[in-house]
Formats: C-alpha cells, sequence, structure tokens
C-alpha cells in the first residue's frame, strides 16, 4: 500500500447500517458518486484521513484515524453532515512544526517536535497563532482548546501565512498534536 492510500467507508445510519461509499483517494463531493451527505457511521480501514462537512474539501475538518466511528459524536461532529474527504498525506515519520504569532511568520516563534496538550505550558504567551511551517514528515492537528478539544484543523508539509490558508475563522489554537496513527 502507497503511502498516500488508505481506505475510509462512510454509512448513512449508525452503526454501519445504510447505504454505504469506500473511498481510497480524494473524493471531493459524495453527491458526485450518488451519496447524499448524510453520515451517521465510518470505518477507516487504513491510511488518515481530513474530513469536511461541505463539499468541495471546505467547512469544518474532522480528523479521523485508523478504526470504528459508530455515531457522528465519535469525531466529534455535532451534526451528519460530511461532503468531501481526503487521505492525510504522510510522508514518514519526522515531525517538525513551527507556530508564529504573526502573519508571514513573524513574531514569537516555538519550535516542535512532538504533542503539546497545551502550548502555554511550553512557553507561548498567547493562544493565538496567525502563521505555521511544518517540516518532516509527518501531518499535525491544531485545536482551538486546550486537551486536543474544539475545532480542529489539519496542516500538512508546507507554509501557511495566515489561519485562512488552513481554514481557521479565528488564530486561537491552544494545543497540537502529530497524526501517527495512520496503518
Amino acid at each position: 500500500m502507497s503511502q498516500y492510500s488508505g481506505k475510509i467507508t462512510f454509512y448513512e445510519g449508525r452503526c454501519f447500517t445504510g447505504r454505504k461509499l469506500e473511498v481510497r483517494g480524494d473524493c471531493d463531493n459524495f453527491q458526485d458518486r450518488g451519496f447524499m451527505n448524510r453520515v451517521n457511521s465510518i470505518r477507516v480501514e487504513s491510511g488518515a484521513w481530513i474530513c469536511y462537512d461541505h463539499p468541495d474539501f471546505r467547512g469544518q475538518q474532522y480528523i479521523l484515524e485508523h478504526g470504528e466511528y459508530p455515531e457522528f459524536q465519535r469525531w466529534n461532529s455535532h451534526n451528519d453532515h460530511m461532503g468531501s474527504c481526503k487521505p492525510i498525506r504522510m510522508h514518514g515519520e519526522h515531525y517538525r512544526i513551527e507556530l508564529f504569532e504573526a502573519c508571514n511568520f513573524s513574531g514569537q516563534c516555538m519550535d516542535i517536535c512532538d504533542d503539546c496538550p497545551f502550548l502555554q505550558s511550553r512557553g507561548f504567551s498567547k493562544s493565538c497563532i496567525n502563521s505555521v511551517r511544518v517540516y518532516g514528515d509527518g501531518a499535525w492537528v491544531m485545536y482551538e482548546e486546550p486537551n486536543f478539544r474544539g475545532r480542529m484543523y489539519i496542516v500538512e508539509r508546507g507554509n501557511y501565512c495566515s489561519p485562512t490558508e488552513w481554514q481557521a475563522q479565528n488564530p486561537n489554537i491552544q494545543s497540537i498534536r502529530r497524526v501517527v496513527n495512520y496503518f
């Protein structure tokens, strides 16, 4: 299996019932594949996935790693809307991210190589992250609240000059973790 491949199955009903949609790569619109945007359970057979509540990789993001999610609350959703998904591009096992307090990679900077449940406990003075550089091989999940809670944003290798580039509505980030469970 390629490092970019994986398999995820979406079900209309809870506990893996009803119509299903199997996906093995980018899927920008579930409706184009004859599947309505109502998803109540998910099985991730391989890979790690970014799922969005709207088509075209827009809207609320959810990280889904290997395992079973028998109801939408299990992936921290408040409803059963799901419109698109894509596998997280894993390149290896070396993780490094730089977080900046200001846009365009300026202001206070913090370099992180492992999970951090509360950025301020590591000396980052603010809860606002306005730009990010992801180095190394892995992807990261940034959370608006401490202890990996709240709205989440997935960033992969690359440069993000402002929160809008990771689809955030505000720059509030208080915890961050690596995506490691992708087999």
